[in-house]
Parts: C-alpha cells; structure tokens; sequence
C-alpha cells in the first residue's frame, strides 16, 4: 500500500510511519518544509503544503491507498486569542482543503484516516462515554473537535471510507503528557493534579498507531472509534501507576491554581475535568489491544 500522512513529522505520525515503512508500505508525507523533513526522514517523499491556505498539491496523491490525518497546532498552551485561531482553523481549515483535494482527484483513495479527540465529549464527570454519545459543555476544545469531524465528514460525499478516532491522552515517554510529567515524578515531587479525581482516557502510543493500521486496513471500520484503551483511570490512579513504575513516592498533590499559572485559566478549567471514555467500537469490531493495562504499559514505556 502506499499511504499520505499529514502531520508525519509530529509524535504519531513520526511514529505512524515508522511502523507503516517496518512493515513495507510506502509512505509519503505533507509539510510545510519539505527539505527539513527530508532531512529526518528520507525514507518518506514529502509534498509541500500550507494546510490552512490550500489544498494539497494533487501529485501527493499520485496512487495512494490510503490518507491519514493527523493535523493539528498543539492544544497544551495557554488559549491566547490567536493561539485559539491556530488551534482551531489547523485543524477545521486543514481538514477540509484536504478532503476537497481528495474529492477533486480522478482516483481516490480507498480510506481517510482521520485524528480526532476525546475532548468531543466534554468534561462528564465520571460517566461511562462510548461513541454513539454526543458532544458536552461549551468548552473550546470540545467545540475544535465538533468543527475538526464535520470537516473530515465532507469525505463521506466523495465514497471514500471514513475513520473518524478520538484519540485520548497517548502516552509516550517522548513527547506529550507522560513527558511532562517525568521529571517532577523522577525526582519524588509528583502527585495528582487539581484533587485528582477527573478521568483520563489514555492509550499507549502502541495501541494509538495500531488503531490507525487497523482503521487503513480493516473495510469495515468506518464511521467514529474510539482510540483509548479499555479502562480510564483517575488522574490519582494514573499518579499512583507513574509512581510505582518509576519505584518513586506519587504524593506530593498539584493544585489548581497551578494549572492556572502555566496554561492560563480557561484551558487550567478544562484540565481539572475529564472523560471517562471507553473504545466500544473498537472491541466489538475486533482491535486487540496490546496495552489495555496501566500499570504494564507505564512499564512498557518506561
């Protein structure tokens, strides 16, 4: 197969197309900055593309299988008006040029891959979330995932199979939330954030890039998926498993206000919340996860 990631050079697509050339697909890439890509990543041909002011050149596609979409400016900064703006129409704008590219090709390809988020759902509390439920509260991000699907849905006029997976929190100790949460952890000064009662719904960067491969591969995904891993665990449950996989005490709480003081007060109030989402969709339709645990893929990852 020969597949077009956008956002290749970021933490799941570099991962993505790690495992896509290991396993020999052919892979090509959309940036902004091919020659810098190229540089990391030689094995991948690159394309160059501004996502949010055109489409992409219609050569990129020239026999690809398969689209996955993966872009989008980081959501974990403080929400500045203009960072709000980036946030937003990287992912809202860039879908849709992207989807009318692939709607104006002679050949299309056979599947669109495309990222979303659990933040779709809001901050619910501690009730059980799978797909067929819809989208809570006024939040900023649960509005960017609204507008980031309904750009991804225009594929369904083009007969291209769509994939929609809401993606939790990936852990991976390179990037990401684990990352920034290792240092203080390493050195006993960790602990639960804000009270640490709000779910988080992770998944081992394994699982996130293995839902997409089955999600190319399998014709009858379609449709939303969940990409989170079987059981959610409270921030303090998370806290607890990051302390016992590094053999370092998990007690020191964060409060609130700290949250405030680095991402600013809007995006603070959003962390203090959570999903408690479940991938129904995904075991029924037959995904095996190879990290459903936490303990065991802290382990893993660490």
């Amino acid at each position: 197969m020969k597949i077009l990631v956008t956002g290749a050079t970021g933490l799941i697509g570099s991962a993505l197309c790690d495992a896509l050339l290991a396993r020999g697909d052919d892979v090509a890439g959309l940036t902004r900055d091919p020659g810098k890509a190229r540089l990391a990543h030689p094995a991948i041909v690159w394309h160059p593309w501004e996502p949010t002011l055109e489409r992409p050149p219609t050569a990129a596609f020239d026999g690809v299988d398969g689209v996955v979409n993966l872009i989008g400016e980081k959501i974990d900064q403080r929400w500045t008006d203009e960072a709000k703006r980036k946030i937003m129409e990287s992912r809202r704008t860039a879908t849709h040029n992207l989807v009318q590219a692939i709607a104006g090709l002679e050949r299309r390809p056979a599947v669109l891959v495309s990222q979303s988020a659990v933040g779709y759902y809001g901050d619910r509390g501690d009730t059980v979330l799978e797909e067929s439920d819809g989208p809570g509260g006024e939040s900023f991000d649960s509005a960017v995932v609204v507008e980031w699907e309904k750009a991804a849905r225009e594929a369904d006029a083009t007969g291209v199979r769509l994939a929609i997976l809401r993606s939790g929190q990936i852990l991976d100790a390179g990037g990401g939330m684990l990352a920034e949460l290792l240092p203080p952890f390493k050195l006993g000064l960790g602990g639960p954030l804000a009270g640490g009662e709000q779910y988080i719904s992770w998944i081992h960067v394994d699982d996130e890039v293995g839902l997409i491969l089955w999600a190319l591969d399998s014709d009858e995904v379609s449709g939303v998926v969940n990409a989170t891993a079987p059981r959610p665990a409270t921030n303090r449950e998370l806290s607890k498993a990051l302390g016992r996989a590094l053999g370092r005490p998990a007690v020191v709480p964060v409060p609130g206000f700290v949250l405030d003081l680095k991402f600013g007060t809007e995006f603070g109030r959003v962390l203090r919340g959570g999903q408690r989402v479940v991938p129904k969709r995904a075991l029924e339709l037959g995904y095996e996860f190879k990290h459903p645990d936490l303990d065991e893929a802290l382990r893993d990852l660490l």
